[in-house]
């Protein structure tokens, strides 16, 4: 219980202090907010993706009722180019595998993901497909060990022999971003194979399935293998190599992570990946599909809960005949919009469910001046963080109950259900005793946040729903058809899977069909034009990314041990050719400046420079210390995600005295 949070603390400002303040006065306070506000589109609810699917529920039930759809949500920031990108694709916004999938795949191809740092769980499905003999095939700029070898720590022989296992049976360390031109690259090779030899593409899968198969093979026919190598960072070997392993594997599976998905491109280099899994018909059988790997606990659940500031028509009309009202139909604001409004004085409440904002988000200045801008600033959380030091003219902190602890409420204990990445809804319930008593459950806070703003204008019986959580499930059931027998379902061992169309070949796109998607190498993306713009400087693509002993914005250590950096967290990787091009030396302390266009200063200071297996003209460095480099003007086209993975930068040498922006501390994480 070291650090946690045990009863409400309003933000006082005559001592600059937070003090204690009750329940019943924290929730007063933020009915006197909202209710103040002259146009509900001036309140923003943020969720963080480790929200349960009841408070979820609840949560933008409650928002709708209030009247608007402003919900940024974590999603924003990481995996809405994946959604963005499959659902006109192949109508749906998730994946398509499960983990059964992984015992059938021959070939597995990992794109922009750090499993033994990101997603360790994986790396024990990714060992058994490898000792079975299926082909790991990783696209990654930074040579990472997770991806190289494994040694399980449940396989007692490989712990009493210090061995391992190979994962990556290919390793192809293509330059920052340059995963479009390398996926078109292996297309092509694919369809040259199919033009010389035939029987290679899936021609029933595609006539029965597809529309759009004609314009992408004229545009793969007429693209230039140089141009592939120069965007990709790839030759025309390797790329060749990696369709090989494609043509060569009956099933296959795709998994993409945030290397992925925080690019400017991220959208359409998604559908490209589609569009190579679909050549040969890898959607929709067993052992093949689409895999995006999301990381929080419930990320994907919250979207399937409604949390979604674009919420589509069909929601919105089960709510109202559901609950009687009818909810607002324009769309609201997702993280960055809602930062801007924050800045244009149109955003005066946030409320944030859970999560770090304050250090998640881009552009860190802008943000935390936003924040501070804010009338109200509340944050429904167990411990301490950066974004409680960051706040309005006002703020509470309003302390739950952890997913381990005893949750009792007038029904007896309760337990909450989360939707994973392979769209498998499970419960758990805590067994620990809480770490107070005044502490209450996300859903019950949410519930009494509700109850206190709508009052008589609602006719939902908030209080009445949080007594037994089985009734809020009852709820669910009736808004989604997916969650029929909801109760008894969740309580078989081992939870069910929600219905997933596309794995059963069902189409629910605007043809009702898969659509292959045609798109042009990238060449205006940021640093393509921070390039054009700084000739007499290198221009350096940064990627931020995190380090092992970090889990998102929390750190728990000073250590990447699978990088070898021990005791430090201000680290620049840099391939040793940069290094003594520019005329520095490993160790060296520089400053990093972002390249763009609104005459902004953005940069971060004092990082040391590690020279590492990493292609030339690109970096890589640990978030949030490097979010202030990202500009809140940069995001993906088509879904708004901030482009963390793709940062034009500029080198200088550190100089100690009269640095106007030193932040030693500031964006430490947590």
């Amino acid at each position: 219980d070291q650090g946690r949070l045990t009863e409400p603390m309003v933000y006082d400002r005559a001592s600059d202090k937070y003090l204690p303040i009750d329940w019943d006065g924290a929730f007063e306070l933020i009915a006197r907010h909202l209710n103040a506000l002259p146009d509900p589109d001036q309140a923003m609810f943020y969720t963080s993706g480790r929200t349960s699917n009841e408070a979820a529920f609840l949560y933008q039930l409650f928002v709708r009722q209030y009247g608007t759809n402003n919900f940024p949500d974590c999603s924003n920031m990481c995996h809405e180019p994946s959604g963005s990108a499959m659902r006109p694709q192949i109508g749906v916004g998730k994946g398509t595998v499960t983990l059964d999938d992984f015992e059938q795949a021959d070939a597995i191809l990992i794109f922009g993901q750090n499993p033994g740092t990101n997603h360790p769980r994986m790396l024990g499905e990714l060992r058994a497909a490898a000792k079975r003999g299926a082909r790991i095939v990783s696209f990654n700029p930074l040579r990472e060990r997770g991806l190289e070898r494994f040694a399980d720590p449940q396989a007692k022989l490989e712990m009493a022999t210090l061995g391992s296992t190979q994962i990556s049976s290919h390793y192809f360390q293509l330059r920052v971003g340059g995963d479009f031109a390398a996926v078109k690259g292996m297309m092509k090779h694919v369809v040259e194979q199919e033009d010389s030899r035939g029987g290679v593409l899936d021609h029933a899968f595609i006539a029965e399935h597809t529309v759009g198969i004609e314009a992408l093979l004229e545009d793969l026919r007429a693209e230039s293998w140089p141009l592939l190598e120069q965007e990709s960072g790839l030759s025309e070997a390797q790329m060749r190599a990696a369709g090989d392993v494609y043509l060569g594997a009956e099933r296959v599976i795709a998994c993409w992570g945030m290397g992925i998905t925080q690019h400017a491109h991220s959208v359409a280099t998604i559908q490209m990946i589609n569009n190579l899994l679909m050549l040969r018909g890898n959607l929709g059988r067993p052992g093949a599909g689409a895999c995006p790997v999301r990381g929080h606990s419930n990320v994907q659940g919250d979207r399937t809960m409604g949390i979604w500031e674009k919420p589509p028509a069909a929601l919105l009309d089960r709510l109202r005949d559901v609950f009687g009202f009818e909810p607002p139909r324009a769309p609201g604001v997702d993280v960055v919009e809602a930062i801007k409004a924050m800045l244009a004085g149109r955003g005066k409440v946030f409320i944030a469910l859970g999560g770090n904002f304050a250090a998640a988000t881009p552009d860190t200045y802008e943000t935390w001046k936003g924040l501070r801008q804010c009338d109200l600033t509340v944050h429904v959380t167990t411990k301490l963080n950066r974004s409680h030091v960051v706040h309005g003219r006002e703020a509470l902190i309003l302390p739950c109950l952890g997913r381990t602890e005893i949750d009792v409420q007038a029904a007896g204990p309760q337990g909450v259900t989360v939707e994973d990445s392979m769209s498998m809804v499970h419960i758990s319930s805590g067994i620990n005793p809480p770490a107070s008593q005044h502490l209450l459950s996300e859903p019950a806070i949410v519930a009494r946040m509700a109850a206190a703003t709508l009052g008589q204008r609602s006719k939902t019986p908030w209080l009445w729903l949080v007594e037994d959580y089985d009734r809020i499930r009852d709820q669910i059931e009736a808004v989604f058809d997916d969650f029929h027998d909801f109760n008894q379902r969740i309580r078989v061992p081992g939870g069910f899977r929600l219905s997933n169309p596309a794995s059963e070949r069902i189409w629910n796109t605007a043809p009702n069909k898969a659509v292959f998607c045609t798109h042009a190498v990238p060449l205006d993306t940021p640093v393509h034009r921070a390039r054009e713009r700084q000739l007499d400087q290198v221009v350096f693509t940064l990627l931020t990314t995190r380090s092992h002993d970090q889990y998102n914005t929390t750190i728990y250590g000073q250590d990447d041990r699978y990088r070898g950096v021990f005791g430090q967290r201000r680290v620049v990787f840099i391939n040793p050719a940069d290094i003594k091009h520019l005329g520095l030396r490993d160790g060296q302390w520089v400053d990093i400046h972002t390249v763009w266009s609104d005459g902004v200063e953005r940069r971060a200071d004092r990082f040391k420079l590690v020279a590492y297996d990493i292609p030339r003209g690109n970096l890589a460095a640990y978030y949030p210390e490097t979010n202030p480099l990202v500009p809140l003007s940069s995001t993906a086209i088509a879904a708004g995600t901030p482009t963390s993975k793709s940062i034009p930068v500029i080198l200088t040498a550190h100089e100690a005295a009269g640095s106007s922006r030193r932040a030693d501390s500031r964006f430490a994480g947590a």
